[in-house]
């Protein structure tokens, strides 16, 4: 990952320890996820603010899950885990915090990313919109979606965001593509999972 990024992220997506069964670690999975939060800063937008706010909101919800039982700590040390304990208890709080997590903030953000890396003459906001009309779009109103989009003209050009994330060369895309691709990755795992147990369903 590039020097800025790098002194922002302390666990890439990649380093997120995921076991044969596909569970992912719950504590490792959070700290990436924070990286994601701080990557926003870099874009300097404010169109990325409530995005930003939400995300850290649900990292909160799921972390305080996962530390719920102090006296066996691997009771909730996969998002598996919790997902199905939460499914029996009834109070799903983050079992619906991780679902926006990912389908709000993490899956904007690999989408987007990808799409920036695979179009290079395409600019961020274009990239980081036709991402947010995938995503995010469906679940505001009329008011933000006409907000996000005056505010996505703050997007900085793709050599200034490179640049700030390492470089616009091969060798700092391909190190971006990687973290994007493992995020990806570990989502696809999350909806295969909610999916088969439809977990998401009243949420």
């Amino acid at each position: 990952m590039s020097k800025t990024l790098e002194g922002l992220i302390t666990r890439r997506f990649q380093d997120v320890t995921v076991s044969e069964a596909g569970h992912i670690n719950t504590a490792e999975f959070l700290e990436a996820a924070e990286g994601v939060v701080k990557l926003f800063d870099i874009l300097e937008s404010a169109a990325f603010y409530p995005v930003k706010t939400d995300m850290t909101a649900n990292i909160k919800k799921v972390r305080e899950k996962s530390l719920s039982n102090p006296s066996d700590p691997t009771v909730y040390d996969t998002l598996q885990k919790i997902i199905t304990a939460e499914a029996k208890e009834g109070d799903r709080t983050a079992t619906q915090g991780l679902l926006w997590l990912k389908s709000r903030g993490l899956e904007l953000t690999a989408m987007a990313l990808k799409r920036s890396l695979e179009n290079q003459k395409e600019t961020l906001s274009e990239s980081f919109t036709e991402a947010y009309n995938k995503t995010l779009k469906q679940y505001h109103g009329f008011i933000v979606k006409k907000m996000f989009g005056v505010a996505m003209m703050a997007c900085p050009d793709r050599e200034t965001f490179y640049k700030k994330i390492g470089g616009d060369n091969e060798g700092a895309h391909e190190q971006l593509l990687a973290w994007v691709t493992a995020l990806q990755g570990l989502l696809n795992e999350l909806n295969i999972f909610y999916a088969s147990g439809a977990f998401d369903k009243g949420l």
